[in-house]
């Protein structure tokens, strides 16, 4: 019987060192980053991002410059 393309693969990866692991790994990231549309949204990230869109828009904060000011002053 002849090994699948996941045992071979996880058979390479396992001799790499270390470091090239991590480069790797970078690899694959960017190359799904990079089509990140082919991947969808679950309705509760939608739902959480919609959320603090609205929280931001409502209530939008001070600016650092004006917060660290305050600081400084007492």
């Amino acid at each position: 019987m002849l090994p699948t393309v996941n045992a071979v693969l996880a058979a390479e990866i396992s001799r790499l060192l270390p470091t090239e692991k991590i480069l790797l790994v970078e690899d694959i990231w960017d190359q799904i980053a990079a089509d990140g549309d082919a991947l969808p949204l679950p309705a509760a990230h939608r739902a959480e991002l919609d959320r603090r869109l609205a929280s931001d828009a409502s209530d939008p904060g001070r600016p650092w410059s004006e917060v660290r000011d305050e600081l400084l002053r007492r």
